[in-house]
């Protein structure tokens, strides 16, 4: 199934609708889930599908995960058209509840609209996606989905594209939320000695930067951690010491180390809303708050409108070439 020089399978899990494979993309060497989805027609087997999803990802320690296939939802009424079958909001809505509660995006989509077609050609809709972690934006972030030619199936293949273009050397750039972090000035300036002489020209003091790059990479997953993951071990202490002072079993010591928890987690949201903004680079406090659609939207329109897919000649949208690309 899986091509041995760009996959390497681990393991694999079964449930209901889904099959969840694990293994290391060979270029990268990350470690990754590729989940292939099948849903039911029936809405309430749709609701134990995501629920059973959404589950294999939170007691997963696995940080890249991508979730393809036929959902059998859409996420809003524009994704549907033809014969009326009636109302789908509890659709919409449990989709895209799913979507945001995991923190999962769906990828921006080239090509045709839909990847669904009757075979009279009279109701045609988006019931295929490609959904993937934030995770694996940061590692592949020029990834789309793009649906291919229909043959037999009444389903179109969607093809996972990731551009792996060489613009050369990237622009150093600093996260403001780590000036944020107690000791990171410092560490910057101590390191920022230690580098030996290279030059007292531009391309020396381009060389100090590029040191500075990497130590700063390392000080990111090192020390400052991966907030998303901190969040939730946090949340998931709080929600221990109320389960606990329900019962009445909370000790003074217990409720201090509760309030201290609490602060933390607001150093931790502030931290993220710091982050995402940034990278947005949209002021939310004026057109909305943080909340993971938003900035999800900023972050994915944004590359979307700065970069070019392909030109279209005659009708056919003729894309450039790809160095990796993965055929659901």
């Amino acid at each position: 199934m899986w091509h041995k020089d760009a996959f390497n399978y681990e393991s694999h899990s079964l449930g209901k609708g889904y099959i969840a494979t694990v293994g290391q993309h060979v270029k990268s060497a990350k470690r990754c889930c590729v989940v292939n989805v099948y849903a039911a027609c029936s809405l309430k087997e749709k609701k134990r599908l995501l629920e059973d999803l959404s589950k294999c990802k939170e007691v997963s320690q696995m940080e890249l995960w991508c979730f393809y296939g036929d959902f059998n939802a859409i996420r809003s009424r524009t994704e549907r058209q033809g014969e009326d079958r009636g109302d789908f909001t509890s659709e919409i809505k449990g989709f895209n509840e799913f979507i945001e509660s995991n923190f999962i995006l769906d990828l921006p989509i080239v090509g045709k609209k839909f990847t669904w077609f009757i075979s009279n050609g009279t109701t045609k809709s988006r019931i295929d996606s490609v959904l993937v972690s934030e995770e694996w934006l940061q590692c592949w972030p020029m990834c789309k989905q793009y649906v291919q030619r229909r043959e037999v199936s009444d389903h179109c293949a969607l093809m996972i594209k990731c551009l792996d273009k060489d613009w050369r050397p990237k622009p150093f750039r600093s996260i403001d939320a780590w000036h944020s972090e107690q000791g990171f000035d410092r560490m910057v300036e101590v390191r920022w000695k230690s580098y030996a002489n290279q030059g007292s020209d531009i391309k020396g003091l381009k060389e100090k930067f590029k040191l500075l790059k990497a130590d700063l990479k390392t000080w990111n997953k090192e020390v400052f951690g991966n907030l998303n993951s901190i969040k939730r071990s946090i949340l998931q202490d709080i929600e221990s010491f109320n389960y606990q002072d329900c019962n009445g079993q909370v000790s003074e010591s217990e409720r201090q180390s509760r309030i201290e928890l609490v602060r933390r987690l607001w150093e931790i949201d502030s931290k993220l809303e710091s982050f995402l903004r940034q990278k947005a680079r949209t002021n939310w406090f004026r057109y909305g708050d943080s909340c993971s659609r938003f900035s999800h939207s900023s972050l994915r329109w944004r590359r979307l409108r700065n970069e070019v897919k392909g030109v279209e000649v005659w009708g056919i949208l003729i894309a450039f070439s790809c160095n990796s690309s993965w055929m659901l």
